[in-house]
């Protein structure tokens, strides 16, 4: 032995070697690491909260530990809402101040979607209007009522004009950030093609304002409703506003604890048809087709 391998002893090795490489091997477990995030979407899973709160209130005002004074039970509240209804008191109410959200929330979104063209399309009009909206962004709506009182009394006009400028500020600023995001390989290929004015604006600008309008729609028709509860506790006549007020009067909790529940439930059906014409208007988008 000259302490070499012999054929013998090279050819067993190489099998050795060729039968290790051939069998299979047990792969390493790999450990999952929990990652932050939203998961598989559950459905009706934002009812959660909501749920949990009622059956709080419903235990707790059952239990006797809800002062019936200080919080109605559900089943008190609920039998209000029908008597209110019954008597048209509630749907009356309702009805003057959709109208008068809706009102204000069409004005707004038509001057917010002017004004962004104009300070978004020309050099000249970002000088003129961005300067103005940012100073009007930076002083509350509620600090410009006393104001507005004194130009338009405290009638209709003012409470509408108070929601316009609600809703008109997030319009604004979501259509003008859409506008000034638009990418320039689209504006220089309108350029190349030599379209007209208006081509341009229905096929490059409107299409690129568009999901800035529908992110400006969420937030304006939460400040519609957020501005008209405001309005209507300002010497009005009609209204849910008008109704919790003079519950309040009287010390009817239920009354105003209904009223607070169609606010809420005002702003939360308009909000998800916001959504629904978002998800519509814009399933041409990757990210909503997916």
């Amino acid at each position: 032995m000259n302490g070499t391998l012999g054929a013998a002893d090279m050819r067993l090795l190489e099998e050795d070697i060729a039968a290790a490489l051939a069998s299979p091997r047990t792969p390493r477990p790999v450990r999952k690491t929990r990652r932050l995030g939203l998961g598989e979407p559950v459905r009706f899973g934002a009812l959660l909260g909501p749920v949990l709160l009622l059956l709080f209130w419903t235990v707790g005002s059952a239990a006797g530990l809800i002062d019936s004074r200080v919080l109605p039970s559900p089943w008190a509240t609920v039998a209000t809402a029908i008597d209110l209804t019954r008597d048209g008191r509630l749907g009356d109410n309702v009805a003057i101040s959709a109208l008068r959200a809706g009102e204000g929330f069409a004005w707004g979104v038509l001057f917010g979607v002017l004004v962004a063209l104009a300070s978004g399309l020309s050099r000249i009009g970002g000088y003129v209007f961005d300067g103005l909206v940012q100073i009007k962004r930076s002083i509350p709506v509620l600090a410009l009522i006393p104001l507005l009182i004194l130009w338009f009394g405290i009638g209709e006009f003012m409470k509408v004009t108070v929601i316009a400028i609600s809703v008109f500020i997030p319009i604004y600023i979501q259509v003008h950030t859409a506008l000034r995001g638009i990418d320039l390989k689209y504006l220089e290929l309108a350029e190349t093609l030599g379209l007209s004015r208006w081509t341009f604006i229905r096929r490059v600008v409107l299409p690129g304002a568009l999901p800035g309008l529908m992110t400006g729609l969420r937030f304006g028709v939460m400040s519609a409703w957020l501005a008209l509860v405001v309005v209507e506790q300002l010497n009005a006549t009609s209204g849910i506003g008008y109704m919790i007020n003079l519950a309040r009067t009287y010390a009817q909790s239920d009354v105003i604890l209904v009223g607070l529940v169609v606010y809420a439930l005002l702003g939360l059906g308009s909000d998800a048809a916001v959504r629904l014409a978002e998800a519509r208007v814009l399933r041409w988008r990757r990210s909503f087709a997916q």
